[in-house]
């Protein structure tokens, strides 16, 4: 079973569930998607049942959980929602994998009369429940931590306004040691045994020291080789503290030499807003049905398939600059790149984003990633 929700689906996802007939509660999000493609909708109450006899249910939207808290009976799958939600609930259960790293809760009030100066920098601050790097702040000395006290007050109302509370929290804020490291995202589910599923590996990378954007994710078969069973061992040492069962969650973490510090866990969803898609646009398999349908994807083995390539996926967000009133040259920027491998066009006064663009490089084009890593996308607004 599948829920769909605000603020997106991607047309890959809906294209899907359109052919395959895969049930999607009737939401009105689900509804109004309904309007131009035949989707398989049930009501709340074959929903609720189904969810209670133990059926897998994968959503492309955190803001899907507050239904599934509220209206359903599975103690296991509610359970480790709002565990992995919570950052600071998942850094208090997980604490004796990193004994070495630091992190402390604060609320909203705290915040203000909190010396930064007493701890370790740098840090890093962000909301205990949140979403796609909204309100992380890298600190690394008082001024910048001014400047996201600043910030907060000023983002919390927009925040608000696109998500509700289940998704991004401004009340409550963790602060944590800063990793040096390579970070990473990887979409994984935990099968009906508990046992780590990878489906994607993606390398974050950062234009600057101070850039917390998710602006450049790349994969291929060096880093899969890499890292899988690196991966896989920490993923399944995680789940003999929590337990999750039959239970698919987007991780990002961070890794330097041997240490693997987590940076968040996101539940019963991938890459949001059409970011999983990368797997069906580099290697052809969807993720979302590989974890409903309980297909075994041996990701090295497919990755070996294709040595010289690297895909990509590029969250396009806005400069500080940009005048979200202004028209985005989709196709302009598109122009830019050698092998455009998927688009998905947002609306940024919805999103907060442009749009997520996939490409496809090799050796003799890899310069494009540098461009889409550093460029301020001014120049693609009209």
């Amino acid at each position: 079973m599948v829920i769909i929700d605000e603020p997106y689906a991607s047309d890959v996802l809906i294209k899907w569930l359109e052919e395959s007939k895969e049930p999607v509660l009737d939401n009105a999000f689900a509804k109004k998607i309904s309007e131009t493609h035949k989707l398989n909708l049930i009501s709340d109450t074959e929903a609720i049942k189904r969810v209670n006899a133990g059926e897998s249910v994968y959503t492309n939207s955190e803001n899907a959980l507050a239904w599934l808290l509220e209206n359903t009976e599975n103690e296991n799958r509610n359970r480790s929602i709002e565990l992995f939600k919570n950052k600071a609930a998942m850094r208090k259960k997980l604490a004796a994998l990193s004994p070495r790293f630091f992190y402390q809760e604060l609320t909203k009030s705290e915040l203000a009369d909190f010396d930064v100066t007493d701890i370790e920098l740098p840090v890093v601050l962000k909301p205990a429940v949140g979403f796609c790097s909204m309100g992380v702040y890298v600190i690394e000395n008082a001024s910048d931590w001014d400047a996201a006290l600043e910030d907060i007050a000023k983002s919390e109302a927009i925040w608000n306004e696109r998500y509700p509370q289940s998704v991004v929290d401004g009340e409550n804020y963790l602060l944590e040691g800063y990793l040096d490291g390579q970070e990473y995202a990887v979409d994984m589910y935990y099968d009906r045994d508990g046992k780590a599923n990878i489906l994607n590996i993606l390398r974050h990378d950062f234009a600057s020291a101070d850039d917390t954007s998710d602006r450049l994710y790349i994969t291929n078969h060096d880093i899969v080789d890499d890292t899988y069973d690196k991966f896989m061992d920490w993923l399944d040492s995680v789940n003999k503290v929590i337990d999750a069962r039959d239970f698919p969650v987007h991780v990002e973490i961070r890794m330097k030499d041997d240490d693997i510090i987590p940076i968040e866990f996101n539940p019963l969803r991938f890459a949001g807003l059409g970011g999983t898609d990368i797997s069906y646009h580099g290697l052809g398999f969807r993720t979302y049905e590989a974890y409903l349908k309980e297909t075994p994807i041996d990701l090295k083995k497919l990755y070996a398939k294709h040595p010289d390539d690297t895909y990509s996926m590029s969250l396009l967000n806005p400069s500080v600059n940009a005048d979200l009133s202004r028209p985005f040259d989709h196709d302009g920027l598109a122009s830019r790149f050698s092998n455009v491998i998927g688009f998905c066009k947002f609306d940024a006064n919805v999103t907060g984003s442009f749009g997520f663009l996939f490409l496809k490089t090799d050796r003799s084009t890899v310069d494009e990633l540098d461009f889409i890593l550093h460029s301020d996308l001014l120049e693609f607004q009209m």
